[in-house]
């Protein structure tokens, strides 16, 4: 690696002049903002001064000297800046070899193997049945199916897990109101009309005691499945709910390995729970077993409730144990709105005093809300924002864009589906994860800027370049004939880097950002000039050039989930 021969080629030069002590180098390479400042830069000059008492400048022109007496083939020129930052500048033979390595390694450019061997677990999405699958689902999903395809390129066997909560009182407060329903229930039962009577059956539960009661006694039913009408309401709409999630699911270009309820990991947890209380891990409180988290600054949650049924406490405490039974882990990642942070610290706490070795492994990404310009949602109140409904929404906008495209209306489908999905999801894998996020329809959709149908757009119109120079029969050929490097090279041979950063940090949003910015600067090489042109001797590198920016488009919109198009 390039930032490796670098690092050496400063240590050897920090020798040279004397400067032995390996103790107090601690060198650091880093890219600065603006290519015109080089490729790589490194403060390593300002760090000693201080403790050899000399001038930054001055040592940092030292150790450019002795840096220029072994000139390295990778490194054109190497200069001091400023205070003292030593910038070093790559040669166009590097580059030019950086670029026919991507080509040659087509969609396995930007892997590595870092996490070769290791086995990672990752949860996401969970929506419940019972309920519809709403926008917040959405973010979930895209952060979560982005995060697994980014551990996956960094060289990890990665599973994908989804945790759906298919009993507890949602499911009760919707079979109550279900149950209300005129005529037989199995002709009206639809997934719209699941949605609208969890809204009632809530806000009945909250405003009349009767209700209340009577759906608690729907929700100890449940468990164990002791009421035939009760138990047949249940079955249909489980199923329809799977069914609908799975539709999503096929939208947004997800596939589960592993699908967890609650119905499986109540039991179990439960158990758990019920082994712990002697040791004092637990302990029962007014008929309700609870974990008294103040002793740890965090606050009490209840485990089992008073009618002796498992909370989500119990049920994720058992999820942890079974998920690991099914698949042995190194590292278990679970992706979740920031609104249960606290929720989630009791819960770690409670992992590591029964499953230590297991909340070791487990990290816990949070997102924050995904809102429309018209405000929050609710689905207990009804004001429920459905993921199919926002797509369509998107569609609907996007295909007004297209509309005198000359193609078949399954064409137009497929597009406009591709961009849809394509602009939502990189409206939140944008932002930092955690931040809340405000769906601008206009910009999301823009096939301009800041978004995802810009990304389509860049791979396709550089897809549309090769087919030219095929039909011309102009060849790529990666040897530049002048010497000057444009900041497409320096910014294609940066995507590695990237993709180890995304997935050390769990962070979809790195990759987001390098694809706008290499989205433009392909773009303006664009308009410099023709890229396929017979008279024009470098135009085969040009064309070189443009191969590799498809292929590191096409892999990183991968990694974030989203569909290229090849004509747009």
């Amino acid at each position: 690696m390039i930032g490796q021969i670098l690092e050496n080629s400063i240590k050897e030069a920090l020798t040279a002049i004397g400067v032995k002590d390996e103790k107090i180098w601690k060198i650091e390479l880093e890219h600065p903002e603006e290519f015109s400042n080089g490729d790589y830069s490194s403060n390593i000059a300002m760090v000693l001064a201080k403790k050899l008492a000399q001038n930054p400048r001055e040592l940092a022109e030292k150790i450019v000297e002795k840096i220029n007496v072994d000139k390295l083939a990778e490194i054109l020129k190497v200069e001091v800046a400023g205070p003292g930052f030593i910038n070093f500048y790559l040669s166009a033979k590097f580059f030019e070899g950086k670029t026919k390595e991507i080509v040659k390694l087509g969609k396995k450019a930007g892997q590595n193997k870092n996490l070769k061997g290791q086995k990672v677990i990752v949860e996401y999405t969970d929506p419940n049945p019972f309920k519809e699958f709403h926008i917040g689902h959405l973010m979930s999903n895209a952060i979560g199916e982005a995060v697994s395809r980014i551990i996956e390129a960094n060289g990890a066997k990665v599973k994908r897990a989804c945790y759906q909560g298919d009993v507890g009182l949602h499911v009760a407060k919707t079979i109550w109101a279900i149950k209300k329903l005129p005529g037989d229930f199995k002709k009206l039962m639809t997934v719209q009309q699941l949605g609208r009577s969890y809204a009632e059956g809530a806000g009945a539960y909250e405003s009349d005691e009767k209700a209340k009661q009577e759906i608690v006694e729907i929700n100890t039913k449940l468990y164990d499945r002791s009421d035939k009408e009760i138990n047949a309401i249940y079955d249909i709409g489980r199923k329809l709910s799977l069914e609908y999630f799975e539709d999503v699911y096929k939208i947004l270009g997800t596939k589960f390995d592993y699908k967890f309820f609650e119905r499986d990991t109540g039991p179990f947890g439960k158990k758990i729970i019920e082994k712990n209380i002697e040791n004092g891990i637990f302990e029962k409180s007014e008929g309700a077993v609870v974990f008294k988290g103040e002793r740890y600054g965090l606050h009490t949650r209840v485990f089992i409730n008073s009618k002796g049924l498992p909370t989500y406490e119990a049920k994720d405490l058992g999820l942890s144990k079974i998920k690991y039974d099914k698949f042995k882990y190194d590292k278990s990642i679970v992706i979740t709105g920031n609104e249960i942070n606290d929720y989630f610290k009791v819960l770690l706490k409670v992992m590591s005093l029964i499953f230590p070795d297991l909340a070791s492994k487990t990290f816990h990404v949070s997102h924050g809300m995904l809102r429309l310009p018209e405000g929050k949602m609710s689905s207990r109140t009804g004001d429920v924002i459905t993921a199919v409904s926002l797509i369509e929404r998107i569609k609907a906008e996007v295909a007004n864009k297209i509309l005198d495209k000359d193609m078949s209306d399954n064409e137009k489908e497929q597009i406009t589906e591709k961009v849809a999905v394509g602009a939502l999801k990189y409206s939140v894998l944008k932002q930092v994860t955690g931040k809340d996020i405000i769906f601008d329809f206009d910009k999301s959709i823009s096939f301009e800027g800041d978004s995802g149908p810009y990304l389509q757009y860049s791979y396709a119109r550089a897809k549309s370049i090769l087919r030219k120079a095929k039909e011309e029969k102009v060849k790529a050929n990666f040897k530049k004939l002048n010497s000057e490097i444009t900041e497409l090279e320096k910014s294609l041979y940066r995507f590695p880097e990237i993709v180890e950063r995304a997935g050390k940090d769990y962070s979809p949003n790195y990759i987001a950002t390098y694809l706008i910015q290499t989205a433009s600067i392909f773009n303006s090489f664009y308009a410099e000039g023709k890229i396929v042109n017979k008279k024009d001797e470098n135009s085969p590198y040009k064309i070189a050039l443009t191969t590799a920016f498809s292929i590191i488009m096409e892999n990183g919109l991968e990694l974030l989930g989203i569909k290229v198009m090849e004509k747009m």
